[in-house]
């Protein structure tokens, strides 16, 4: 299995556990909402909201470059890393961003230091993924389909600026800790 197979893979068992997590949160937590959004500002709520929808298409964006209009044989990225590394990033954002709905319910459950943790470091893991996946993208070589590419830049920029701004720093410093 090549290395773009992989990161495909990844990308679907990844994607369904993201979007499962999510079904199954809602599907078993009445009202999930207060508890996933703490203490953030209502006044926040919506432009947060709004927010996830670029950063969702942003990373439609640039996976589908990644996995689609490049040629793993010839794509370096920064620091001559072949294509491969890609899966660090991709693995850095979609393991944790699984968890995240089934571990904050729980905490919102239960409370814990520990769950408080494992919820903080799976979002900071998360905007490490983000920006990791930044600098492949501006900085692959050779470029190919300039268009697609460019908005591939750009599609991680609104993708980091949800998870690395909204969600690892203001989420979480808005967040109740534990009880």
């Amino acid at each position: 299995m090549g290395a773009r197979n992989v990161l495909l893979a990844v990308n679907i068992v990844g994607g369904i556990a993201v979007l499962g997590s999510y079904a199954w949160g809602v599907a078993t937590h009445p009202a999930p909402g207060a508890a996933l959004w703490g203490a953030v500002p209502a006044s926040w709520r919506s432009w947060y909201g709004l927010s996830m929808i670029p950063a969702a298409l942003g990373y439609i964006v640039f996976a589908t470059y990644l996995l689609f209009r490049v040629d793993p044989a010839a794509t370096r990225l920064a620091f001559g890393l072949p294509y491969a590394a890609l899966l660090v990033p991709f693995l850095l954002i979609l393991v944790p961003s699984a968890l995240w709905m089934p571990l904050t319910l729980r905490f919102a459950e239960t409370g814990g230091q520990g769950l408080w943790w494992a919820i903080r470091i799976g979002l900071w893991t998360t905007a490490v993924g983000s920006v990791l996946a930044g600098i492949a993208v501006a900085t692959l070589e050779p470029r190919v389909a300039t268009a697609h590419w460019v908005a591939a830049v750009i599609g991680t920029v609104f993708f980091f600026f949800q998870t690395g701004i909204l969600d690892a720093i203001l989420w979480v410093a808005t967040f109740p800790g534990p009880r």
